[in-house]
């Protein structure tokens, strides 16, 4: 089954993929402590502008990204690590700076990779940044989207629930992609923090559900599927294993009868053993029908930050090569494992090593 989705074909546009969200400056103390670190690395990351990423730099597509940063160094560093990783910057969105930071910002992440029986931890500093006041109105979509042309959009839940402008500007973007034919895929990504000042749940729940008449591709777990679109299924087992994909699938039955316009739905499976060792694999809905990667038992552990987002990005691969939702979902697992061994939220590996994974080979030196 190859034609769940109807994407426009490459020839007819200019981007294959089109994310839109905030760009952050990820400071990673390494394996020590944030509240002990005498240094840290440096790295670019957002969960929607990691997807566009990996399309460019994994799978060889062309990608943009649409964010907001401020005039000043920290935003031109941003912008060298998004150069550096080959997206696209024309839909950048530049604010001026006062000097100070009360106007504008970028927005910092910190995070620790965790180990062992110590869990990743992030702590998060991005108030005022220049993504989060991004309004209604602020980007041309008719051009990217009627004039240029995109075969497929992302964007989630973290970004629309920065500010109720975030929101509203999300909502005006995937109304535009529907009436242009874009495939639009949003990844739900719950975190109670950030809908804490929109209402909560039920703030959460009134712009997801506005939101998701739009998607064709949604992603996110059952936590995400009831916080985001209060969908309660009775006889939800919530005693069952993580890595069991019985409530996924009961959730999912439950949302397209609501939502028929969800092509695909999808989550990753992950049991988290510690935070250096997971069992991993993924499912997928299409078409009437459940999909599911190869289960990957005792799965090393680098940094989990950003599994995810490649998962994301190797479903969305699947589908713009017409592979199918097998191929898809494989893609998608195989690419998020990857990513969880290298440090940094980004996809640092290639095709060729996806489809090794794949196909089983082994970690033997590589000569």
């Amino acid at each position: 089954m190859t034609d769940v989705l109807k994407i426009r074909p490459a020839a007819d546009v200019k981007w294959d993929c089109l994310s839109f969200g905030e760009v952050m400056l990820r400071l990673d103390p390494g394996f020590g402590r944030v509240r002990t670190a005498r240094q840290f690395q440096v790295w670019e990351g957002g969960g929607e502008y990691n997807v566009a990423r990996a399309m460019r730099k994994c799978w060889g597509k062309r990608a943009s990204v649409v964010t907001a940063l401020p005039k000043n160094d920290l935003g031109w560093l941003v912008e060298d690590f998004i150069c550096q990783g080959g997206v696209d910057t024309s839909h950048i969105i530049w604010r001026d700076f006062d000097g100070l930071g009360r106007n504008t910002r970028v927005g910092l992440n910190f995070t620790e990779k965790g180990f062992g029986i110590r869990a990743a931890l992030g702590c998060s500093d991005r108030g005022n940044s220049a993504a989060s006041q991004i309004k209604p109105g602020e980007v041309n979509w008719e051009k990217i989207f009627g004039e240029e042309g995109v075969r497929w959009f992302h964007t989630g839940g973290i970004f629309a629930a920065l500010a109720p402008s975030t929101s509203e500007a999300v909502i005006e973007a995937v109304e535009c992609a529907r009436k242009y034919g874009t495939i639009v895929s949003y990844d739900l990504n719950y975190r109670a923090s950030l809908w804490k000042s929109q209402g909560g749940k039920e703030g959460a729940q009134k712009i997801n559900r506005h939101i998701a008449k739009y998607v064709d591709v949604m992603i996110g777990n059952e936590e995400d599927f009831t916080a985001c679109l209060g969908f309660e299924v009775e006889g939800l087992d919530e005693h069952i294993s993580a890595i069991d994909p019985a409530n996924f699938k009961k959730m999912i039955q439950t949302a397209v009868k609501q939502f028929p316009n969800f092509k695909v739905a999808a989550t990753t499976l992950r049991n988290a053993k510690t935070a250096s060792v997971n069992d991993w694999s993924a499912i997928l809905y299409a078409g009437g029908e459940f999909y599911q990667s190869m289960m990957r038992e005792n799965l090393e552990i680098y940094d989990r930050v950003g599994g995810g987002d490649g998962f994301a990005s190797g479903l969305a691969y699947g589908f713009l090569e017409g592979k199918g939702p097998q191929a898809a979902v494989e893609y998608g697992a195989a690419h998020g494992a990857l990513a969880m061994t290298t440090p940094g939220d980004t996809s640092m590996v290639n095709v060729s090593e996806v489809e090794a994974v794949m196909k089983g080979k082994g970690a033997r030196v590589i000569r």
